[in-house]
């Protein structure tokens, strides 16, 4: 993390392996100590020369202990990404969850960067993806691009593991996305 700091700035939202974790807090300091910046359910405005853009980074809903999962999200979305103008403003959402995409597409994210199924912990040659958490087997949303209505989501593999400590046919991985403006 020190190095990619040095080269660019650094966004860190939470999973669900942090919650579970326990004492989250003591990692979060150390990444701050050294200049992550640790979205925990803020935005932030980032101007690039005389454009605009606004990152979003929610918390996993398993910090929350109560409720539904897809609820807490809801509840979320609505009060970090409802009033934000995102017609004017470019919005970027980084949400652990891959298999909300439709609710991240309501409140009218442009981008979201997401993780948690590991690229399907396992994929299955000539077939693909094996099995992912919060969407069993052949689920959808691994890896790769997806969009639904006008929000772009990047699902990210990832680099290491979940509860089951290997990998099979699937390679860890980081992605690079390159944002340009089109003007107007």
């Amino acid at each position: 993390m020190k190095e990619l700091v040095s080269i660019a700035p650094v966004y860190y939202v939470t999973g669900n392996h942090e919650a579970w974790f326990g004492s989250f807090s003591v990692l979060e300091e150390k990444l701050e100590a050294i200049g992550v910046r640790v979205l925990r359910n803020t935005t932030e405005r980032i101007s690039i020369g005389d454009e605009y853009l606004r990152i979003v980074g929610l918390d996993d809903p398993a910090f929350e202990r109560k409720g539904e999962e897809r609820d807490i999200m809801e509840l979320a979305m609505e009060h970090y990404i409802d009033g934000i103008e995102v017609k004017r403003e470019f919005t970027i959402l980084l949400a652990h969850r891959p298999e909300m995409i439709d609710l991240y597409a309501n409140y009218g994210s442009n981008l979201v960067f997401s993780g948690h199924a590991h690229g399907g912990q396992f994929r299955i040659p000539f077939i693909g993806r094996g099995v992912a958490p919060n969407q069993g087997f052949f689920p959808t949303y691994t890896n790769g691009e997806h969009t639904v209505d006008e929000t772009t989501m990047i699902v990210n593999r990832g680099l290491g593991n979940s509860i089951i400590p290997i990998r099979i046919f699937n390679r860890p991985e980081i992605t690079i996305v390159k944002l340009e403006s089109i003007g107007e």
